[in-house]
């Protein structure tokens, strides 16, 4: 996409103003169609995004929902009526009709994770990849690594020569971080989940660091060997204060962090002209 980096938080920051509007734009603003959508079905959250022609946000929801973790589904059926769901959102905003979407799935797994799911919900799928490949795409880096820090999983992709040329991923992630904070404040997971990703978090930081520590070793791992330049983050558990000033110690290179990290794949997804081979490469 033209423009690199920076016009990519552009558009973050677009996304992130218009989430969850639901009010119908008649006729387009922004931008013209037709309209990309895409689908990221996440562990904690689903998010659907529309942008126009031009890759500018033109619709965008957001519900928290548990239905894939550790890259299997959990909830089928409840992951398919969610993404109807906003689906519906998006097309009663933008008045279309929406029969295709693109998506992504953690690096190493089965792409049908996700693919099965917009099936089911009569959507063709237009196009899936993983999903830090997703944004190593978008923001055309070179010589860097995305890390992509979901819910139940760390994903890399690194980029060279403008292309992806290694990816992967582990089982740990903000899930991991909320099971420490249960056990130390001695409170129920979905109470310890809303402390963790509320307001005056950062007060649990020090609670909190190992579990970072541990993500960056992961990082540190999957880049090893390829000279990577700089980390640029993505993915709701980057949401977390400080992140990036942990990953920088641990990996001793410069880390890019986005304005709206939440929201960064699912503008990747939507943005990104990708063929169904699983890599979008």
């Amino acid at each position: 996409m033209p423009g690199g980096w920076d016009s990519v938080m552009a558009r973050l920051d677009a996304a992130a103003a218009l989430l969850d509007d639901e009010r119908p734009i008649r006729p387009p603003q922004g931008g013209a169609g037709p309209y990309r959508l895409g689908v990221d079905l996440g562990t904690a959250d689903v998010v659907v995004m529309a942008v126009d022609a031009e890759g500018n946000p033109a619709a965008a929801f957001l519900e928290w929902a548990s239905v894939v973790r550790d890259g299997v589904v959990v909830d089928y059926f409840g992951a398919i009526e969610l993404t109807r769901k906003l689906v519906a959102k998006a097309e009663k905003r933008l008045g279309v009709h929406f029969t295709e979407a693109a998506t992504s799935f953690p690096p190493g797994t089965d792409p049908r994770l996700s693919t099965n799911i917009l099936d089911a919900a009569g959507l063709t799928v237009s196009g899936f990849a993983d999903e830090p490949t997703c944004v190593a795409l978008l923001a055309g880096l070179n010589n860097a690594a995305v890390v992509d820090i979901g819910g139940g999983t760390t994903g890399t992709a690194v980029i060279k020569g403008g292309r992806v040329v290694f990816s992967a991923d582990e089982p740990t992630g903000g899930h991991h971080l909320t099971l420490v904070l249960s056990g130390a404040l001695r409170l129920p997971y979905a109470e310890a989940e809303l402390k963790k990703r509320g307001p005056g978090n950062e007060a649990y930081a020090a609670t909190l660091a190992p579990v970072f520590e541990r993500i960056a070793d992961i990082v540190r791992k999957h880049i090893r060997g390829h000279k990577v330049r700089s980390v640029h983050l993505t993915g709701g558990t980057c949401c977390f204060p400080g992140i990036d000033k942990i990953f920088e110690r641990e990996l001793g290179l410069p880390v890019v962090l986005p304005s709206q990290p939440l929201l960064l794949t699912p503008l990747a997804i939507a943005s990104l002209r990708l063929p169904a081979t699983g890599r979008g490469t």
